[in-house]
């Protein structure tokens, strides 16, 4: 098998969900929010002049790159589990296993490609060649998705049931602005690496096979930079700091996530943007609280309003009062409906207001006096009557 034909050995060599930490059944999701995770602890922005650290970075980045990607991650599971099973045979038979397996002349007669393929198209190094993509060539950057970024925001009680356009400084890695991506001091140029051509990669032939694996001179990079940036210290990604415009919707509520598509970080080699999540505190305000999008207030009335009827002032959350009409009769914690006066959505929410039937604590003489007059006018009447009919037994 050609030289450009090889798989990359390191794929059964390196584990890399025990890398990540993932098992090997974790979706896109928690592998990337593990990896995310990983890469800020380890970042050498985080851990300067440690040199296990930028070994564990350069590991987890490593794992991410292959199993954090569909199609990479595909191929990687289908080499080891082939592997498992003894498809594969190193120099002196073995093949991750026991002896056995599959030498280059049983891959050629079971695809096609042996002696007596002909040369013809369908063999075994057309099936490897495109399952592993090794062109042998020096390789493209692959465009990569920015970060996702999660933040808090916290909102006014107001805000929070307007919607409201709020500008966030935010931080997160992103291209380095100082040398733009290519990781060496503004003025300088990384060299193309002596050692595997500026593909990344080395090809060794063992017996039937050859097998690819990252350049140790240039660390997988392809190239070999001297003078690195003084900003991002070669890695070519830095944290920077933006300001966005980020505008929160009507009805949002205390502890609600928000999502907000492509603000995240700056996408690699033309990749798309992340996305922003914010999470949202709505503080509590002194006379006004939430029900869904609707707002309730609690208004205090007097004993005189709720027996004759009134009409009371009430307070709106976004300022201002509205006429609400109390009917005569009107018992403690009767509730009333103000239309669109709650969360501005749409349909907008109601503003809920409870009555409070106020009984004052000290009375003045007059007051008294018209109390006794309507306690002789109700002549014994016991309001609680039909309640103690009720209860016999």
């Amino acid at each position: 098998m050609a030289a450009d034909e090889g798989f990359r050995r390191e794929w059964i060599d390196k584990d890399y969900y025990k890398d990540l930490g993932v098992s090997k059944k974790a979706d896109a999701a928690e592998i990337k929010k593990t990896y995310r995770k990983l890469a800020r602890k380890y970042h050498p922005d985080a851990n300067p002049d440690d040199k296990k650290a930028e070994a564990r970075f350069k590991e987890v980045s490593e794992a991410y790159d292959v199993i954090g990607d569909a199609d990479q991650r595909k191929k990687y599971d289908e080499v080891r589990q082939m592997a498992a099973s003894g498809g594969f045979r190193y120099p002196g038979g073995a093949a991750g296993g026991p002896q056995g397996g599959f030498s280059s002349a049983d891959f050629g007669d079971m695809f096609g490609g042996g002696a007596n393929a002909g040369g013809g198209q369908g063999g075994f190094s057309d099936i490897f060649g495109g399952l592993f993509n090794r062109g042998g060539g020096q390789r493209q950057p692959r465009a990569t998705r920015g970060n996702d970024i999660e933040s808090d925001v916290t909102l006014g009680f107001v805000d929070a049931l307007t919607g409201v356009s709020m500008p966030l400084r935010l931080s997160s890695e992103g291209i380095c602005e100082t040398c733009h991506g290519s990781g060496a001091r503004p003025g300088t140029t990384p060299q193309t690496c002596p050692v595997c051509g500026g593909s990344g990669s080395r090809v060794h032939n063992q017996g039937g096979f050859a097998f690819s694996e990252p350049c140790d001179a240039c660390h997988g990079r392809g190239v070999i930079i001297e003078d690195a940036c003084p900003t991002c210290r070669g890695a070519g990604v830095a944290v920077q700091t933006k300001t966005i415009n980020a505008r929160i919707p009507a009805g949002v509520k205390d502890g609600q996530k928000i999502r907000l598509k492509g603000k995240g970080g700056a996408g690699a080699n033309g990749g798309p943007a992340g996305d922003l999540f914010l999470r949202v505190h709505v503080t509590k305000d002194p006379v006004f609280a939430r029900d869904g999008k609707n707002v309730t207030v609690t208004v205090p009335v007097a004993f005189d309003e709720a027996a004759l009827g009134s009409t009371i002032k009430v307070p709106v959350p976004t300022g201002g009062t509205v006429q609400l009409r109390i009917p005569a009769g009107t018992a403690n914690g009767k509730k009333f409906r103000v239309k669109g006066k709650g969360a501005q959505t749409s349909p907008p929410g109601d503003l809920i207001a409870t009555v409070a039937v106020a009984v004052p604590a000290d009375l003045s003489d007059d007051e008294k006096a018209a109390i006794e007059s309507l306690r002789e006018a109700r002549a014994g009447a016991d309001p609680r009557a039909e309640l103690l009919k009720k209860a016999e037994r």
